[in-house]
């Protein structure tokens, strides 16, 4: 889809430069331009249009060529918007958010759903209950290129770092849309070992967690002397260490119980309790790629619904 749209509200700035003759840009370059000011670096750019470095260079000259002004300034840093280059970025999201919509509105005239999905999921969910989850939707919908980005900071949806984010929140920003999946318990784990070792009476050694905020201020509730001998900054790194009786942590149960080696040292608390919520910006809500990947997590959690919330291991 090529759509062109004029650059207004040039007056106010560098921009009048280009619009003496009603310059236009084509929306391919207006994407180009988007994904290096979103990234802040050409190469940056290039991964993001999944393109060759030199491509995107070409477009980014070409586009300050025609419309006779710098964009960017080059810096140690990185690629920092000029101030034409902001008023650009201002009216190319406005384009951006009209060819979503309308991408939206032609795509449900249509049964078949075909192009790129980006979704982004937190590490220890992505490579281990979702990947399966993942795996049936690719194969239920072959047209779709699904790519699967892994982070556990904040994605902007509004920047398209992703078109969906899968996170782990109590309180979902308010400018986006969703649908919350299920509840996802947590409590403390450690290895049957480890676990058995301390009937004698033995004083419990908390692994120092570094990861999430959440299990973080857990742990200096627990431990508030922050007397730990060893430290892990990542979920999957603190299952591995207690899997080597370094002793407990928390993990999510849908973790934790698919772990036969580790036994909890608790219930779970409810006040730890967490939402899992598919979020989307509104513009990609009526998006079919989107609809369709939103029914299928749906069905799919529903099936695991004991395994997220803990009560797969509660006694009956």
């Amino acid at each position: 889809m090529r759509i062109a749209g004029t650059i207004g509200e040039c007056s106010k700035s560098e921009l009048q430069k280009c619009n003496s003759g009603g310059a236009s840009v084509h929306w391919d370059d207006l994407r180009v331009f988007l994904a290096v000011a979103r990234e802040g670096s050409i190469s940056g750019g290039a991964k993001r249009l999944n393109v060759q470095h030199s491509t995107v260079s070409r477009r980014i000259k070409s586009l300050e060529a025609q419309l006779g002004t710098t964009l960017f300034e080059r810096k140690k840093s990185g690629f920092e918007l000029s101030d034409a280059g902001k008023e650009l970025k201002f009216s190319a999201q406005r384009i951006e958010s009209e060819v979503l919509g309308l991408e939206g509105t032609l795509s449900n005239h249509d049964d078949t759903a075909a192009g790129q999905l980006t979704v982004a999921a937190i590490n220890n969910m992505a490579s281990t209950i979702l990947l399966p989850i993942f795996t049936r939707f690719s194969r239920a919908q072959p047209e779709i290129k699904l790519h699967v980005q892994v982070s556990n900071k904040y994605v902007s949806l509004a920047e398209r770092h992703a078109d969906i984010a899968i996170r782990l929140t109590n309180t979902p920003r308010e400018t986006l849309v969703g649908k919350r999946l299920t509840t996802v318990a947590s409590t403390v784990y450690g290895s049957r070992r480890y676990i058995a070792s301390l009937s004698g009476g033995a004083t419990p050694k908390w692994l120092g967690i570094e990861c999430c905020a959440f299990h973080r201020s857990w742990t200096e509730e627990a431990c508030p002397d922050h007397d730990h001998r060893f430290y892990v900054d990542d979920t999957l790194l603190t299952l591995a260490a207690l899997k080597q009786d370094l002793g407990l942590a928390y993990l999510p149960c849908f973790m934790g119980d698919s772990e036969a080696s580790l036994q909890r040292h608790c219930p779970p608390d409810r006040a730890h309790d967490l939402g899992l919520w598919m979020l989307y910006h509104t513009d990609m809500k009526q998006n079919r790629r989107v609809q369709l990947f939103r029914e299928h997590m749906i069905h799919e959690i529903c099936d695991l619904h004991d395994l997220f919330t803990g009560e797969k291991n509660d006694p009956p």
